[in-house]
């Protein structure tokens, strides 16, 4: 039972971080460009280097949430669970 307690955690814990990471991605492409974050970067009519660098901000961008969001609930479980964080990854 506390593994699917943990897995569900986890998971609202990503979800969570990928809503944050998409509004830091329109946010900052905004403030870097002056425009809004193109709709569909894969849409032929967006300059190619347009997307590639909206590719590149929001990988690494969604990279770092989900990073931090599995670091940060594998840290959360570990505690609750009086476990390891090592014990946590390999559970899961």
């Amino acid at each position: 039972m506390g593994n699917i307690v943990a897995k569900l955690a986890t998971t609202a814990a990503v979800v969570g971080a990928s809503f944050i990471a998409n509004k830091l991605t329109n946010g900052t492409w905004k403030f870097v460009t002056g425009r809004d974050s193109p709709e569909n970067p894969e849409d032929p009519d967006i300059d190619f280097k347009e997307a590639v660098a909206f590719a590149v901000l929001s990988g690494v961008i969604v990279g770092l949430a989900r990073l931090i969001a599995n670091r940060q609930s594998s840290r959360v479980i570990a505690r609750a669970s009086k476990r390891t964080s090592e014990q946590i990854a390999d559970a899961t």
